[in-house]
Order: C-alpha cells, then structure tokens, then sequence
C-alpha cells in the first residue's frame, strides 16, 4: 500500500479500482409509468370490471434492492373518482407523504392527474402496494413489491428457485354496490366472496380438481385464458422459496402444499427464526417467506390449496399445481388437494401464530414503554347505521389531510381533541355492547418524538350474541414487537408481566383473535402521520381504524401536489411559495 501511494499516476489507478469494483453498488433509482383504470377482465372466468395498472391485473411487480429508491408517476385514468396507492410495509422514512393515504398523507389524485411517489426501499422483504381510498382494494388496485437485499449481501438462507404469490378474494358485485350497501340503513352486508384468486387467477363454479368430488364441474380450459391456473413451475431436488402476500378484502386464508413442508423463515419483511408446519394461516395484509425442497416424487405433481378460515367458508378453495418440471401442467395428482382445516378451530389459527419469533439479530424492543394505550374494538350502531368503532369513536376522515393540516398547525381542519385512551373497566366484552350506540370522530393519538408506546388491541363481541371476529391490524410508517396474545380481557396485573420481550417477532400487521387481546410496543420515531387500521376493507370502511402522528414539525418539504385539497388547497392558491404564512397570519 505504501509503494502505490508513493507514486501518483499509480494512486490514481488504484483509487479507480475501487470505485469500479462490482462489489461496491451504489443505490439505484427505480422509475416506473403507471396508468390506473378501469378495464374488463375476467380473473375467475367471468367477465367483470377490475382496476388495473397499464391494461395489467394485478399490477406490476415492483422489485429493487435495499438502499434504492422507487419513483412511479401515477397517473388516475379513472372517470369519476379520485386514487392513491399505499406502499405496504415500506417505512416511508423522510417521506411520509409518499405513504399513499387518502385523507391522512396526500390528498386523493383527481381524474386526469399525477402525482409522483418517490421513496427509498431501506429493507428486504416481501412487501405489496394496494389503494387506499374507499375500496378500491377491492376492484383489483395492488400488485407486488419485493426488495432484495443489498447487492453484494445475500439472505441469511440459501435458495435456487423463487415464487411470488399474491392471495386475494373476489366478488361479483361491484365495488360501488358494495359500498352504498356497508352505508345503507340498514346496512346491506357484502357476503362471502365468490372466488380465491392466486396472482389474479381462480375459477367460479367450476374445479380443476372436479375429479375428486363427485357433483363437481369441471373447468373447460385450454390455458390461455385469463383465469386459468397460475401454475408455480419448479425443478426437482432443489429448495424454493415462495413468497405469499394476502391482499384479501375479508378473507382470512389457509396455504398448504400437498406432500410437502414449509420452512417459514420471513413475516412482513422481518427474518423469524424458521420453523417447520404442514400449512399456513395467513391473514389480510399479512406476508411471508416460506422455503420448500422439491424432494418428492419426481414424475407427479402436486396440489396448492388456499382455503377460507376464521369466516363459515361459502367459497371455494383456491387451487393450482406445483409442477415438477418437466412434467406436463395437465398431469393432476395422485391425491385430492389438501383439507383447509375447520374454518374455527382457532386453536389451530394460534399454534401457528404462536411458533413465530424473532431470529437472535433482530432488534430487540426497550423493556419498558413510556405509554400505553387500549383500543377497544366494537361494533355499533350511528342513527340506525351499522358502524365499526375503537372505544366507541368510529373515525371519519376529514377532507384536509393530517399530514398537512398538523405540518402548518390548521386546527380547524380535524378534532383537536384525542380519541380515548382506554375503555370502561368494567366493560363486558363477551356480550353485545350494553349501549351500541357510537359517535363519528377523527381526532389524532399524538406521540413525542421517540416515545416507546404499547397498544393493547381488545377484541369483543359484536352487536349479535356470540359472535366476535379476527381482526387484522396494520401500523403504517413502522414495523411493531409483538409482545403477546391472549383470549379474555387484557390485565396489565396479571399478563403485563407476562409480555414476551426476549424474542417477539417484528411485523407490521398483527391479528387479534375473538374475544381475545394482542400486545404490541413501537417506538414512535418515524416523523409523519400514520394510519393503524383493521386491513378489512368494508371494516375499515365502516370506521375501523385510528390515526397517530409524531414529529410532524420535523417533517421536510411536502410536495404541492399532496396537499392541494381542502383548508391547504385555499393556502396554495393563495401563497404558494409560504402557504403557512397564508394558514396562520399573524394577529
């Protein structure tokens, strides 16, 4: 090192070596041109009206290594209503407006307009982008988003092969239907969905595994059409990891592979320590890694099964092949597809929920929180409307988003007052609500900066007797510890003590199970404002959901676009270079 330092012209050479080297990368820029509209589609065979991207069901797959940054221009090709595009699981560090929340980060993109996400991708995993303004999930508005690690780093598993799957459900009635039944009086319930679609594909009433059942019809395929079978293509004696996303509306799903074992080894981009199980629960915005070896029968193939759990199952399973190459697709198996379990053996639900821990260099949480929160869930009724509530304030979006109208201290623009804390102590939560009236609310849980908070999610019984269901919630702008489950009340006496902190699992979507409470803690250090909600849409839809906010006076440059709507739109106009000058005008 010495003698090449003393001799300049070799200095330089040497120097240039190392700024070519392959294994020094530099991020890279992902540049993306999407058009978001209406098309006719048929994703279970029968035609319909889907939301696609760039004449695309589901959209395209977004993929990119960590430290790059991912900017689409989305552009709303929809005739009458507005759109926005969330970024599943993506922290949005210094860039909260990118988040794709209507209302709560960005206004909605009118028809005819763009507007440009721009954010960087800092962690690998298994992620997805969906909508996030009315139920537009549920037209078909989502696709992939998967980050590789770092270029030159590798996972901390081996694998040759690789599949992504995206899980759905999907109805026949439309969206907007959909919607003016959820706020009619008295509401109008969606019903169970008509079909699984497996990256966009199922079949309505028909089988590709007729043979098995007697009274079953089969599916007339030739291959080409649009609902036929995602087939999932490996070769034999090799290990596959197959990533699965579920961006159900409602369903909560089982995933088995008939004669094979799953080695889960990723849960919403965070490692887990891996662990062996026949199948998988896998609830709504929830993701995993997986990791199979194709070590069976060579000259077979064999069945994927995707059935409904946690819901009475009117819907048929979901099915495609694992096909052993080079064995044709049309040579079906041996054996029948494998049995979803019953869909409320929740014991079941919770043994697999349970195995999931963090691997030994994850983060670990702080011991201790500085505040604690309990969130009630309910449902309840507003002026004979049938609503969904947290400790009985179901939220309401305002027109102005937050992130705006917190950024230039507009406090005309929502509630100034916080949502509740907590809930009765004496509340029963295994009976309907005594009083099941709620009242509309969209006040903020407002954190300081670095603040470690606990969130304990109630679960209770709804408005019928008897009757409580999972609910899956997702934390927008961080990943959360799970510290513990538990069925009952919550008890800080008696469970407090009992909180996992020596390995919980990092995730950003958890569920709580009926009549049953979950325990999470987060460090509130990602500047913004950010959603938490129950991810089922017509649950969200119905007012499910709560907003937190922390350093927003730290937030950057917001870009005009996100916030020309309601009270920041006026300002805009008015004084475009210093709208907070026009907001708050000195006395």
């Amino acid at each position: 090192m010495g003698r090449v330092a003393g001799h300049p012209f070799l200095l330089i050479l040497f120097l240039f070596s190392i700024a070519i080297t392959p294994s020094i990368a530099l991020p890279k820029i992902k540049h993306y041109k999407w058009e978001v509209e209406y098309m006719f589609w048929s994703p279970d065979c029968v035609e319909n009206i889907v939301m696609g991207i760039n004449g695309q069901f589901p959209g395209p797959t977004i993929r990119a290594n960590a430290g790059d940054t991912v900017v689409v221009e989305l552009t709303n090709k929809l005739h009458t209503e507005g759109v926005v595009i969330h970024w599943h699981g993506i922290l949005q560090r210094g860039s909260p407006w990118a988040d794709g929340t209507a209302s709560i980060s960005q206004c909605a993109i009118n028809p005819g307009e763009t507007f440009t996400y721009r954010f960087v991708v800092d962690k690998a995993g298994t992620f997805f982008y969906h909508g996030h303004l009315g139920m537009q999930r549920s037209a078909g508005l989502y696709g992939s988003l998967i980050v590789d690690p770092e270029e030159g780093k590798n996972e901390p598993f081996h694998y040759d092969e690789e599949i992504n799957l995206l899980l759905s459900d999907w109805w026949h009635q439309s969206v907007h239907k959909q919607e003016v039944g959820l706020s009619s009086n008295p509401m109008r319930w969606i019903g169970e969905p008509q079909t699984i679609l497996i990256n966009g594909r199922g079949q309505f009433n028909c089988s590709i595994a007729a043979k098995y059942h007697s009274g079953s019809k089969p599916c007339a395929l030739k291959g080409g059409e649009q609902c036929a079978p995602f087939i999932m293509h490996v070769h034999p004696n090799k290990t596959v990891r197959i990533r699965i996303a579920s961006t159900t509306a409602l369903a909560s799903l089982n995933f088995a592979i008939g004669n094979h074992q799953l080695l889960v080894v990723e849960a919403d981009g965070n490692y887990v320590q891996p662990f062996r199980t026949s199948d998988i629960d896998i609830y709504s915005g929830e993701c995993y890694s997986f990791l199979i070896t194709t070590d069976q029968n060579p000259s077979e193939n064999y069945w994927v099964s995707i059935g409904v759990r946690a819901r009475r199952p009117n819907t048929p399973p979901g099915l495609t092949l694992l096909n052993y190459l080079p064995n044709s697709p049309a040579k079906l198996p041996v054996l029948p597809p494998p049995e979803t379990p019953d869909w409320e053996d929740f014991d079941r639900s919770k043994n697999f929920t349970f195995r999931i821990f963090s691997t030994m260099s994850s983060p670990k949480p702080p011991t201790r929180f500085d505040r604690r929160i309990f969130l009630l869930n309910t449902q309840n009724r507003l002026n004979g409307f049938t609503k969904w509530a947290i400790n009985n304030v179901s939220l309401a979006l305002p027109p102005t988003p937050y992130l705006g109208a917190m950024k230039y201290r507009l406090k005309t623009a929502f509630n100034q007052n916080p949502p509740p804390e907590n809930f009765p102590s004496d509340y029963n939560i295994d009976i309907p609500p005594p009083n099941p009236n709620t009242t509309i609310g969209n006040g903020v849980y407002r954190f300081k900066l670095g603040e470690t908070v606990d969130v304990i999610l109630q679960n209770a019984n709804m408005l019928n007797p008897n009757t409580s269901e999972i609910h899956p919630w997702h934390l927008h702008g961080h990943d959360f510890w799970v510290l513990g489950y538990g069925d009952g009340k919550f008890s800080a006496a008696v469970h407090g003590r009992k909180l996992n902190l020596k390995n919980p699992p990092l995730r950003n979507t958890v569920v709580i199970f009926p009549n049953g409470w979950t325990a999470i803690r987060f460090v509130a250090d990602n500047p913004g404002v950010w959603a938490f909600h129950c991810h089922i849409e017509p649950h969200l839809h119905m007012g499910m959901g709560v907003v937190f906010a922390e350093g927003v006076e730290k937030v950057g440059r917001i870009p005009k676009k996100a916030l020309a709507c309601g009270v920041t739109a006026k300002a805009l106009m008015k004084n475009p270079r210093n709208p907070k000058k026009t907001l708050n005008p000195k006395p």
